[in-house]
């Protein structure tokens, strides 16, 4: 989904104290046993000129002592305004992971990403570390986000326990990424023809850097990213070994999807707000749409950053022809005005349009076991609306032995708002990482994991123990 501007969110979530911003990394690639490159030095980067992207037009290899994050932000290897918001404040950072970092980019002609002053979409981002344990992690970026969105909630973690971390922008970057393709709908289309492309890059590189190819590839990603595995396991299973969804969106060419659910949270919440006489029937109304009652504290900031910029950027990517030669639509229109976005009724629409959705629409028919989690109080992809048909879906498709599904009580879509209501929200990052552990043991152990069910927030548990645990027993 798309991220609000940082210093509003900053603000908004009280995020002033986070880290310096890091700065741009420059071309460098050093060369040859003993080779010092910028960031690191030393025999572990052996080698090095000899890893090659296949179907990269452009790569820049770097020895680091640090490839997480307690490194990358002062090398300039990360992009710190990236994942601004996605994960909670304590989060711990793990350290002591040196390797090599391969950036670079394949062809394309959209020029969005502006990372390392390339102005070049199609970027992404591989680390190897030197103590490898035989795997490989790969992810998309959440919402709009660039390649090293994931650098804190995923890939410091599973850099720590040793797999090798590739992650692509998906094509398109920023509130524009709708310019991007030829047709309605290209523009996400392609985010998923990226995933695969960096999947079979990063196999291959892997198996130039440790002499073999990995051991097993694990999809994972959030929000959009979550999106991506599904896609990916329903269309490229041969690829993976399994996959993490957390809070993915959903894509159905009949709906429910974004463009379904946003525009009647768009017409009845100012009268919601406004309180009166009708605030009672705004309140069934975004209820109904699928905004759950209890969520009612998290309305105002979604409503504000997130539903209304939300549901123009997509719907001017899936149907362009509803607001004519506008583009994107008018920000917070009344509904009523001519092509507001409030009023938009997507089963009414041409069917050009659900051509458009078809192109990325999901199936349900997985090939690899998938674990998806998704938090009961999510506002911006209600798991009503998203998970919950998701995992119909799958079951529907006779897929349902290889699924499993975990709806985490008090979890919402951004893990930055459990510092803001601590009282009422929990963060999910730990649920992702027992949901991918659990899936380790499958795939390695055989050992089945829990049913699908929902975790209850635990009786008494404060801040820093829901940051630290979630067992899905």
């Amino acid at each position: 989904m798309p991220r609000p501007a940082t210093a509003l969110l900053a603000a908004a979530l009280a995020l002033a104290a986070a880290l310096p911003a890091a700065g741009t990394a420059t071309a460098s690639s050093p060369s040859g046993e003993g080779d010092t490159g910028r960031g690191g030095a030393g025999r572990h980067c052996a080698g090095i000129t000899r890893l090659h992207v296949p179907g990269a037009e452009h790569q820049q290899a770097d020895c680091l002592q640090e490839l997480t994050t307690a490194g990358t932000v002062a090398s300039g290897h990360t992009d710190r305004a990236d994942w601004n918001g996605l994960t909670p404040a304590g989060l711990a950072v793990p350290s002591g992971v040196p390797g090599v970092q391969i950036d670079g980019y394949f062809p394309d002609d959209s020029t969005g990403n502006t990372n390392h002053g390339w102005a070049h979409d199609s970027q992404f981002v591989i680390r190897l570390p030197d103590r490898w344990n035989g795997g490989l992690v790969v992810t998309g970026s959440p919402g709009n986000r660039e390649q090293y969105a994931n650098d804190r909630a995923i890939g410091d973690w599973v850099l720590e326990r040793g797999y090798a971390f590739a992650a692509t922008d998906k094509g398109n970057t920023g509130l524009d990424f709708h310019r991007d393709g030829d047709a309605p709908g290209d523009a996400v289309a392609e985010w998923n023809e990226r995933v695969t492309q960096l999947t079979r890059a990063a196999r291959a590189v892997v198996a130039q850097r440790y002499h073999r190819p990995p051991s097993r590839t694990l999809a994972t990603g959030l929000s959009n990213g979550g999106y991506l595995v599904r896609w990916q396991l329903e269309n490229h299973p041969e690829l993976y070994d399994g996959g993490v969804d957390w809070e993915g969106t959903l894509w159905r060419t009949e709906g429910p999807n974004l463009l379904t659910f946003l525009p009647p949270a768009l017409r009845a919440y100012p009268r919601y707000a406004a309180g009166g006489p009708g605030a009672q029937e705004a309140h069934e109304e975004m209820t109904a749409a699928g905004f759950p009652a209890g969520t009612e504290f998290l309305w105002p900031f979604h409503h504000q950053y997130y539903w209304d910029l939300t549901q123009r950027v997509y719907r001017e990517e899936f149907d362009p022809g509803f607001d004519g030669d506008t583009e994107a639509g008018t920000p917070f229109c009344t509904p009523g005005t001519p092509a507001c976005d409030a009023d938009y009724d997507y089963a009414q629409r041409p069917e050009a349009v659900k051509d458009a959705v078809e192109k990325v629409a999901l199936t349900g028919r997985i090939g690899k076991p998938l674990i998806t989690l998704h938090g009961t109080k999510d506002v911006l992809l209600p798991i009503s609306e998203s998970s919950d048909v998701y995992a119909r879906m799958v079951r529907d498709a006779g897929r349902g032995h290889l699924f499993r599904y975990y709806r985490v009580e008090d979890g919402t879509h951004t893990d930055s708002l459990s510092d803001v209501f601590p009282d009422r929200l929990r963060p999910l990052t730990p649920c992702h990482r027992s949901a991918f552990t659990a899936l380790e043991d499958w795939l390695g152990k055989g050992e089945q994991p829990p049913a699908s069910r929902t975790l209850p927030r635990p009786a008494g548990a404060g801040p820093a123990d829901l940051l630290a645990t979630c067992p899905l027993d």
